[in-house]
């Protein structure tokens, strides 16, 4: 959302740029990394710092600060109270429950995706789930069949601009690393409207996506199951999951 300079509260800008300096790379940051992360000068950032500690959104030891449980709050807030994680968590659960897979539903923020509702734990513990699946991860979207999913129904100029001085780095040894190979994928997943990732983001799981869409046709959010790499794309994985995902689709367009 674009707002006018005079209604924008620079130092409120500051602060919360402060605080998504912090990230799975650098847990905790001292005042000259955060400047360096954030384009702040070093007395800025030092300042930042210490005003998050004090309203505790920060602890802090021997000059480097981190994340406090604090910061939970927005995102416990938002999944407590928003539509579209409530909307959607029944039907995660039945799929769960009927094919004993981990189902996610995913929104893109920026060059990430964010895990906004995720489906219960049923079946076998050894069931496949990746790395760092749960309720608000966030994960590159360039490597993740979610991702190129959502980056699907970005028209033309939105996804040009996108692309644009971005650099895709590699995950894995199967990672989309150049913006030509990510076209494709996108463009692929544009004409299917379905998308498979195999091994890109970890090693040993592959996932398939569909896209959610409103009543209006707008694409709101993913919905993928995440497989073994064992499991072959057509005859084991795709073949029986993606009917079940597109009918969930269909089914929750009326809803969301």
């Amino acid at each position: 959302m674009a707002i006018a300079a005079a209604d924008l509260i620079e130092g409120m800008a500051k602060g919360m740029a402060v605080l998504e300096s912090f990230d799975t790379e650098r847990q905790r940051l001292n005042a000259t990394l955060t400047a360096q992360r954030t384009g702040l000068t070093r007395a800025a950032a030092r300042r930042h710092l210490l005003t998050l500690a004090h309203l505790g959104y920060l602890e802090t030891e021997d000059g480097y600060f981190w994340l406090s449980p604090k910061v939970l709050r927005f995102s416990g807030s938002y999944l407590a109270s928003a539509r579209l994680p409530r909307v959607l968590q029944p039907t995660l659960n039945r799929l769960a429950a009927a094919t004993q897979a981990s189902f996610s539903a995913v929104v893109l923020d920026g060059d990430e995706v964010v895990i906004v509702a995720r489906s219960g734990v049923y079946g076998t513990p050894d069931r496949v789930t990746a790395y760092g699946l749960h309720l608000g991860a966030r994960l590159p979207a360039h490597a993740t069949s979610t991702g190129q999913m959502l980056l699907s129904a970005l028209d033309s100029v939105a996804f040009a601009q996108w692309c644009r001085g971005r650099t895709l780095p590699r995950l894995t040894p199967l990672t989309t690393t150049t913006l030509a190979g990510l076209r494709k994928a996108v463009a692929a997943a544009r004409r299917q409207d379905w998308c498979f990732a195999s091994e890109e983001h970890e090693l040993g799981v592959h996932a398939l996506a569909v896209p959610l869409r409103n009543m209006q046709g707008r694409t709101v959010a993913a919905l993928n199951v995440v497989g073994a790499s064992s499991e072959r794309k057509s005859d084991h994985f795709v073949r029986p999951m993606l009917p079940l995902l597109e009918d969930a689709a269909r089914e929750l367009r009326a809803l969301i």
